[in-house]
This record gives structure tokens, C-alpha cells and sequence, in this order.
């Protein structure tokens, strides 16, 4: 009987996307559950969304790394960077923040190299896996102004031990790490009097055995025995799947300590944080700063959140800044939560590219989500959105093909909140700007989402982006700093210039006939070229009325919509 040959697991590019999406299933999964257990530093209930949200941002980070790289692929510290830095953009509550810093650690010796290994683009074996494994619990630890025994800390650092004190490849050392973190997790109730009172083990703890769990999938392509919880006597719980205990918790209304959790992106150098954190130490508690090289993630709970905003704008330039209210919900920008007010019936929730795609959305009454450059919104910011806009009836435009399962687990989300939401999968913002302009929130919701529906798939979409690369495209091979006529999202024209390049776009979109070209100029392409386009318009198009918007700052350089 011949032998079977050992399998050598290592920590490669495929294993890191592979990873990434398991956890994502894995919080997906357990977010409810892990909600249910948090009650310590809050008792929010939020721990298991946090995670998934974090994790769910890093996911995007990664998968973007994959898209238009053909021929070339990606390295290994091409993914590991892009993981931690989508986990530390779209990092969540504190749980989402300390991970986030985790992922950084194991991206700085994954994704920097080590001493086995002399090609730090190639796979890492066990013995990467471990230091990365140690950096990122000291990391985490570092983050962290008065780190506490018994949470997600604990977990770390008992997953980075059992990773040490294991000999083998990339598979041995990541089961090892879960097996640590597993028992580590179960010891959580005797070590922190919150716990052990609700008799619940410690919830970040909880979504970092799910994360660690995804990894020795990952690696080893074996799925790991599901942690199951303890009661205090040792014997096994039946089904934390289906958590119905009542926890013991202080009421969220009357909890002692900071009122506010405040979290930010800050821009900013390493000695202004190093006084930052000096400052918001004293302004509060739970203090968590993650990140470096100029970009950090912000948290801390505190009873003055301007304080704490202000004293992100003295140390560099806050943004995405994000206030909640333990007891009455989200407060963003920095504006205090606002008193309970009647639902309306009917909103529109949209993601836009640009500040004046954004104004122009919000005079037509919707809710607007921002679309960052190479910052794709998560679905958390979506749902935050759609509770801003306060109906029991929401239309969702996500404007943007890409954001397509985004925001489907959006709605799918607010729905399980009782909302009755529509998304229409529009794929730009010209089709939203179509859907807008038929909306009637006086007639039934199905008919006024048919409508809209009917008004977006009736618009042909376009799009001018400038090449950054030689590649090839459906209309052949571009050079770096050519202008491309994108038509539903197909490269359709090469140019060498914007006002020829648009009016071949515009020729060929109109060649199908239409009645109406919307324009949306970004602010790198000066009036005169809208004025030649709708002289164009006119002049070889009879009976096309044009509309030209101005998109603003992050916009696309044009858009065209045809309806």
C-alpha cells in the first residue's frame, strides 16, 4: 500500500483570502450569541456585531487586493497589509478595535518577514505563524491603556503560548493557538467578577476563538471542533446557539460610568498620540489606540465626547467619527443624540460618491452614505443609515455593483430590526439620480419601489476614469494616463483626452436612442467641457435634453447617465 505523503500547511496568499472568509461565516454565525454573553465593559450588547463588522471591513480589504491584478498576483504582505488595514478602518466597539490591532500585529511579522525566512513575499510556515501569533497578543496588550485578566487580552496571549510551545508547520501551530485560546476562554468567568456573576465567558474572547478557529481551517483545510461553553461546574453547556439565559447586568439606562463611546480614524504622528492617549486617559475609561504610520483607530468611553473629539483635532485630523449613547443610541459627527422622535414612513438611503452628489441627494430627501475612495462603506455604516433615517419603509441605493452583498446583509440586517426595507441594485449613482427623481413617498411602497426600480434599469450608465497601469480591456490595451469610456462597467472606449473621450462614449450610449443624458462632473474637469458636451448633445442628438450636476471632491471624473 503505498504512503501517503504529508501535507506541508503554510500560511500562503490563498489561505489568508481562505481565512478571511471563514471568520466572516464564523462571526456571521455567532454574532447573535456573543451579543447575548456582552457584558463586560458594557453590558451593549454589541460585542459579536462589532467583530463581524470588523472582520467583514478586512474581508473587502482583501478581496479588492484580487481585483484587476491579472497577469500579476498578489503577495503575501500584499494581503496581510490590506487585512489589517481594512480591519483597522472599519474597526468597531472595543472588541472590533483590539483586533483589529491584533491583525496588525501578525501583519507586521507576516507581511515585514522574519528570521526563517529570506523571501518575504513566499508562504509562512509554523515558524512565522508563532512570532506572529506573540506580536500581535503584545500588540494588543501595548494598544491598551489598563489592560484587564479575563477578556480578549487573556485569550490572546494564552493562544500565542500554546502556538509557542508547538513544534510543526502552519496547521499544528494554528490548532494549537485555538486550543490555547479555547481553554483560555473558559477560565475567563473566574477571572473577572462580571463574568462570573452573569456566568458567561468573556464575548471578545468568544469572537477571537471564532477568528482562531477560521485560521486552523484555513491552513489545515480541517474544520475545528466548535467551542462549546462550560457552566461553572466544568460541564458542558448544550447549546450556545441557542442562548436564552437571562444575564445579569446592571440596566443600560442607569450603569455607572462614561456615557459615550466615541471612536475616530486619526491622521496623525506617532509623538501627538503618544499625547492623546495621555489626555484621554484622564477623560475616561476602556482606552484603546491601534494602528501607526500616520493612520490610527481611536476608543474610549467617556462622559464628555467632544472633549475627547477636541482632543483628536489638537493631535491630527479625526474623521469618521463615530459617537454612541449607552442608553439612547448613535450620535454621529459629534452631535448629541436627540431625543426620541415619531418614525416617518417612508426614506431613501443612499451611498454616493462625492460632497456634491451628497447634497444633491439630501435635497431630494435621502440619507446619504459616503463612498470613500478605496474605502468601500461596511455593511454596519449602511445600517447605521437606514436607523438614522428613522421610517418604518426604507428604499436602499447602493449605486455601485461591488456593493451589491454589502448591502443586501445590510437590509437584511435592518429587516430583523423591523424595518420593511427595498434594496434596488442600482450599479451607479446616475441610476439612483433616475430612481430619486420617480420617487413618490405618498403612494403604497411596492408600487413607488417598482417605479424606481423601472427608472434605474431604464438608465445606461457611463463612466470616464483615467488608466493607472498598462492592462488589457475589453477595448484593448491601455497605457498608464490614458482616459477610459466605461459603459455598464465595460471599457468600451480608450482615449487619450476627456472631451473627445466622453463625446465617443456619448455617441455610442445614444446610438440605442434616449431622451435624457445626465452629466456628473468631478471637480478635476472644468465647465467648459460640460458646456462642449451638451452643445454635442444638442447638435447630434435631437430631441436629448442634458442635466449636468457637479460631483464634487472624490467623485468620479465623469459620469454620464442616459435614460
Amino acid at each position: 500500500m503505498p504512503q501517503v505523503p504529508h501535507v506541508r500547511h503554510v500560511l500562503d496568499v490563498a489561505a489568508v483570502r481562505a481565512w478571511c472568509s471563514l471568520a466572516l461565516e464564523a462571526l456571521g454565525r455567532e454574532r447573535a450569541e456573543i451579543d447575548a454573553i456582552n457584558v463586560y465593559p458594557v453590558a451593549d450588547g454589541d460585542t459579536g456585531t462589532n467583530l463581524y463588522l470588523t472582520v467583514e471591513s478586512a474581508h473587502q480589504a482583501v478581496e479588492a487586493v484580487f481585483t484587476g491584478l491579472e497577469p500579476a498576483a498578489p503577495a503575501l504582505p500584499d494581503v496581510m497589509r490590506a487585512m489589517a488595514h481594512g480591519a483597522l478602518i472599519g474597526a468597531r466597539g472595543n472588541s472590533g478595535t483590539i483586533l483589529a490591532q491584533l491583525l496588525r500585529g501578525m501583519s507586521q511579522v507576516l507581511a515585514d518577514g522574519h528570521p526563517s525566512e529570506g523571501d518575504h513575499a513566499g508562504p509562512a510556515d509554523g515558524t512565522a505563524l508563532r512570532l506572529a501569533l506573540r506580536r500581535a497578543a503584545e500588540s494588543a496588550r501595548e494598544a491598551v491603556a489598563h489592560p484587564v485578566e479575563g477578556t480578549v487580552l487573556t485569550v490572546a496571549t494564552a493562544a500565542a503560548d500554546a502556538a509557542t510551545g508547538t513544534d510543526g508547520d502552519c496547521g499544528a501551530v494554528a490548532r494549537a493557538a485555538y486550543d490555547g485560546a479555547c481553554a483560555a476562554l473558559d477560565a475567563t468567568p473566574g477571572q473577572l467578577a462580571a463574568l462570573g456573576s452573569a456566568g458567561v465567558v468573556d464575548a471578545g474572547g468568544r469572537g477571537l476563538v471564532a477568528v482562531l478557529g477560521a485560521l486552523s481551517q484555513a491552513v489545515s483545510g480541517n474544520a475545528v471542533p466548535v467551542w462549546r461553553q462550560r457552566h461553572m461546574d466544568g460541564h458542558a453547556r448544550v447549546d450556545t446557539g441557542s442562548l436564552d439565559a437571562e444575564l445579569e447586568c446592571p440596566d443600560e439606562h442607569g450603569v455607572t460610568g462614561p456615557a459615550f463611546e466615541v471612536i475616530y480614524l486619526l491622521e496623525a504622528d506617532d509623538r501627538a498620540v503618544a499625547r492623546l492617549r495621555t489626555r484621554l486617559d484622564a477623560l475616561g475609561d476602556s482606552l484603546v489606540v491601534v494602528g501607526g504610520e500616520g493612520l490610527w483607530n481611536v476608543h474610549v468611553h467617556v462622559d464628555d465626547a467632544g472633549a475627547a473629539v477636541e482632543a483628536g483635532v489638537e493631535a491630527g485630523r479625526p474623521h469618521r467619527i463615530r459617537i454612541t449613547h449607552f442608553g439612547l443610541g448613535d450620535a454621529h459627527a459629534g452631535r448629541a443624540a436627540a431625543p426620541p422622535r415619531e418614525r416617518a414612513q417612508r426614506a431613501v438611503v443612499a451611498v454616493v460618491p462625492g460632497d456634491g452628489l451628497a447634497g444633491l441627494y439630501a435635497e431630494a430627501g435621502a440619507t446619504t452614505v459616503p463612498d470613500r475612495p478605496g474605502e468601500p462603506p461596511a455593511s454596519g455604516e449602511l445600517v447605521d443609515a437606514i436607523r438614522r433615517a428613522h421610517a418604518r419603509e426604507v428604499v436602499l441605493l447602493p449605486n455601485d455593483a461591488e456593493l451589491r452583498h454589502t448591502a443586501a446583509a445590510a437590509a437584511e440586517q435592518a429587516r430583523s430590526e423591523g424595518v420593511r426595507v427595498a434594496l434596488i441594485p442600482t450599479r451607479s449613482a446616475v441610476q439612483g439620480i433616475a430612481a430619486l427623481a420617480v420617487h413618490e413617498p405618498d403612494r403604497r411602497f411596492d408600487e413607488d419601489v417598482v417605479a424606481m426600480t423601472s427608472a434605474a434599469g431604464a438608465t445606461r450608465y457611463a463612466e470616464l476614469a483615467v488608466a493607472e497601469r498598462q492592462s488589457w480591456t475589453m477595448a484593448g490595451i491601455c497605457q498608464a494616463g490614458d482616459v477610459l469610456g466605461l459603459i455598464d462597467g465595460d471599457v468600451a472606449v480608450i482615449g487619450s483626452e476627456v472631451p473627445a473621450t466622453a463625446r465617443t462614449v456619448l455617441d455610442r450610449m445614444l446610438a440605442a436612442g434616449g431622451e435624457l443624458v445626465t452629466l456628473v462632473l468631478g471637480d478635476d474637469v472644468p465647465d467648459e467641457v460640460a458646456d462642449a458636451l451638451e452643445r454635442h448633445v444638442r447638435e447630434a442628438h435631437l430631441a436629448v435634453d442634458t442635466v449636468v450636476y457637479r460631483g464634487g471632491r472624490q467623485s468620479a471624473l465623469l459620469l454620464i447617465g442616459v435614460e
